[in-house]
């Protein structure tokens, strides 16, 4: 018998890509405040946006929008050119529940997202230290 990514199911449960927009609105909203983290993101933060959002939209079981626009996702070579550390990771994370607090139609998966994001970050250190 095969096991079900828990992730995979997380989109069908939410129902509409809406969620995904506000998390990622949250998100960087504390990124923008951020004094470590906003100097890795570029001044137009839209695109980053968009991609994160439809990431996760796919990566949750929803639209392939994100690999159909732009490939397989690589999110740790797209990353490579930006210095991240434990601090940065930690950053990420803090901000990212953050925003998941904040949006109620994830409230049921929280455990399972907030496991996913520790994890996803850090898998995208490429700094030691």
């Amino acid at each position: 018998m095969q096991a079900i990514d828990p992730l995979s199911v997380i989109y069908k449960s939410v129902g509409s890509e809406g969620p995904y927009y506000q998390l990622v609105e949250a998100f960087y909203q504390g990124v923008e405040k951020d004094p470590l983290l906003r100097p890795l993101y570029p001044e137009d933060l839209g695109p980053g946006k968009k991609h994160l959002a439809q990431f996760l939209i796919q990566r949750t079981g929803g639209a392939t929008t994100y690999s159909d626009e732009r490939g397989h996702p690589r999110m740790r070579g797209r990353h490579m050119p930006f210095k991240i550390g434990q601090a940065e990771r930690d950053a990420w994370v803090t901000n990212m529940e953050a925003a998941l607090e904040s949006v109620p139609e994830f409230q049921a998966h929280k455990a399972t997202l907030k496991e996913f994001f520790a994890s996803f970050a850090t898998f995208m250190i490429n700094q030691p230290g």
